[in-house]
């Protein structure tokens, strides 16, 4: 790509991390190489499944923890907080000397809010970021300045979810 730009899914609606790795299977199939950081989810997931048999996309888990953050204790947000903080200095550290052509940053929103990462640090990415590099970031409440700064920027609204009526959620659907 010639010059990559910012998106943003967001919002209190289901489909934030779909729409992204829509995406990424989307440009998988033009052979672009896709880099997936997802953050604050452990368990199995259908997309961790599927990205394993494409070869142009690469896929990690910036933690461990399969618990949710309001799950958790104070000892276990503080190790959940070094992952991450490990994480996200080791994709710094090798993007500049990547080739990839996408980034999706799967729930760094959460990340921002629960002061994992500050929101400057996300946005002095962005800003620094390679000019040929796309960049997808999911999560709820995206702070107004990475909002100003991206390109395209979508809200999930809920509607109606199938949880309001005490349906669990399924496997290949929400997880």
């Amino acid at each position: 790509m010639k010059r990559g730009l910012v998106h943003i899914y967001t919002g209190n609606g289901k489909g934030k991390t779909t729409a992204a790795m829509g995406l990424a299977l989307r440009a998988s199939g033009y052979g672009y190489k896709i880099f997936i950081l997802q953050f604050l989810k452990a368990r199995k997931t259908g997309e961790k499944l599927a990205v394993k048999n494409i070869d142009s996309i690469t896929y990690k888990r910036a933690n461990t923890s399969a618990k949710f953050t309001v799950q958790m204790n104070e000892k276990e947000k503080k190790v959940l907080k070094e992952e991450i903080k490990k994480s996200w200095q080791d994709l710094k550290n090798n993007m500049s000397k990547s080739n990839y052509d996408i980034l999706i940053l799967d729930e760094i929103m959460a990340v921002i809010n629960n002061k994992f990462i500050s929101e400057k640090q996300i946005i002095d990415f962005v800003d620094s970021k390679p000019r040929e590099l796309e960049v997808v970031m999911t999560g709820r409440n995206a702070p107004q300045k990475l909002i100003e700064r991206a390109d395209y920027v979508t809200e999930m609204k809920l509607i109606k979810h199938p949880f309001t009526q005490n349906i669990k959620a399924r496997k290949g659907i929400e997880f």
